[in-house]
């Protein structure tokens, strides 16, 4: 065959050049899925390779990194050297291209998939060696994995996965703790866990008012101070200035109502100046829009990831995010389909993701008999929510079921409050004890545990 295979050489270059020199070219890369192989140029793919791997590495894009990395695999060289780079960025005109030269490019690759799937689909009808079904069978599947999931892997050995595993575990064991996750701050919850898997999906789970988004909070505070990515809060049904108002209650120890009506003391005044100056320097970003899909959020965490890292993400609440609209007439199938994509999210993203999710009403019926404790059961529209999370875990507090001079504290004011862990897939079920102050909206963690051995 000798005519030439599709390609813009120009959008190819102008695209490359607008990633190096237009920071928020990155997340429409991202969003667009945009591939290696849909580069055709040899030195073209180079490039944008290098660009994905300071991408994963959360480390910034511009001619400067891209100059050393390229270096360091020896290739700079075989791409033009720097004025190549630089003339690169010259042909960038503006970043409000960026998403159409990511079309031009994906366009012309999937031009030339159609037509190396054609000669591939000739070549089998003309030697004969399939029958009639499978030659079909064949051509259908191959045309149609063309525009299907552009993003499904190749298969991995099995000495490659075991390279991988045992890479792991020589990191593990240099790293001398048990803790090999995302540090939550709360001792025995991080030796349970060992720490917030990146790819877990986590749903905490609680009747109204027992403490939550409390919890959820807390470990968000200590995530953005002890570690160095970002944290995503997405609470639909809250605005930021009461989570902030809850978290730096929490992180002052300052009580919610003093807050609220300005009442503080000299103390007061100055626990909350040094917890808003701690809070400030911390990577702790949140989107408060009462409606969102699940393609936003992947959306505004890619973003996030590619600017700051991203070390978690917690969305308060599963059943409130909106749904595809494909499934609006059962609203079960619905939740179930967000679960899924929030499993996706933690996976393609590799952060732990925390989904706080309603109860049944099933709780508050057991409660007259005595037995008020979660069960997987009481998750509301279910669906595929158990299925698809790596933890489920619920949260109880024996005081929120009595009345007000029933109700047990110690001398710090707090309550005893009870994580349960009903869905552990990696990991020891059971629970752990937590005090809580209401007064602070602060979970502390305690010495006493109870963790159960469990799938």
């Amino acid at each position: 065959m000798n005519h030439k295979m599709p390609s813009s050489q120009e959008a190819e270059q102008s695209l490359l050049g607008s990633i190096m020199l237009y920071r928020n070219s990155l997340p429409i890369v991202m969003e667009e899925s945009l591939q290696v192989d849909d580069f055709y140029y040899e030195h073209h793919r180079k490039i944008f390779k290098c660009i994905l791997m300071l991408m994963d590495e959360s480390k910034t894009v511009d001619i400067t990194t891209l100059t050393d990395r390229l270096k360091d695999l020896n290739q700079l060289d075989s791409i033009g050297g720097i004025e190549y780079l630089i003339r690169l960025q010259d042909l960038a005109v503006t970043s409000a291209s960026t998403r159409s030269y990511i079309e031009i490019v994906q366009k012309k690759s999937t031009a030339r998939r159609l037509i190396e799937t054609a000669h591939q689909i000739v070549n089998d009808g003309l030697n004969g060696a399939l029958d009639y079904d499978s030659l079909l069978d064949n051509a259908e599947k191959s045309v149609l994995n063309i525009t299907r999931n552009r993003k499904a892997s190749d298969f991995r050995s099995s000495k490659e996965v075991i390279d991988s595993v045992l890479e792991h575990i020589r990191k593990m064991n240099q790293q001398k703790t048990k803790v090999t996750g995302i540090v939550t701050g709360f001792g025995y919850f991080d030796n349970v866990t060992s720490g917030l898997q990146r790819g877990d999906l986590i749903i905490l789970a609680a009747r109204p008012s027992v403490g939550k988004t409390a919890f959820a909070l807390n470990c968000a505070t200590n995530v953005a101070l002890k570690n160095e990515g970002a944290v995503a809060i997405f609470s639909l049904e809250m605005p930021a200035e009461q989570l902030i108002t809850r978290m730096i209650a929490a992180r002052g120890q300052i009580k919610i109502s003093n807050l609220k009506n300005g009442i503080l003391d000299a103390k007061d005044w100055g626990s909350l100046q040094e917890t808003c100056n701690e809070l400030s320097k911390a990577k702790i970003f949140m989107d408060d829009s009462p409606t969102i899909k699940v393609a936003q959020i992947f959306s505004k965490c890619r973003k996030l990831k590619s600017e700051h890292g991203l070390s978690l993400v917690v969305i308060d609440y599963l059943q409130l995010i909106s749904g595809s609209g494909r499934n609006n007439e059962n609203r079960q199938n619905e939740v179930s389909e967000i679960s899924r994509n929030l499993k996706a999210l933690a996976r393609d993203l590799q952060v732990p993701v925390i989904a706080l999710s309603q109860l049944s009403r099933n709780v508050e019926q057991r409660s007259k008999s005595g037995d008020a404790r979660p069960m997987l059961s009481d998750l509301r529209e279910s669906g595929s929510i158990e299925q698809d999370a790596d933890i489920v875990m619920f949260l109880y507090r024996e005081n929120y079921q009595k009345k007000e001079e029933e109700k047990v504290k110690d001398e710090n004011d707090c309550e005893t409050v009870e994580l349960l862990i009903a869905k552990h897939r990696n990991g020891a079920t059971g629970k752990v004890l937590f005090k809580m102050n209401l007064a602070y909206n602060k979970f502390y963690s305690t010495t006493a545990k109870d963790i159960e051995e469990g799938s």
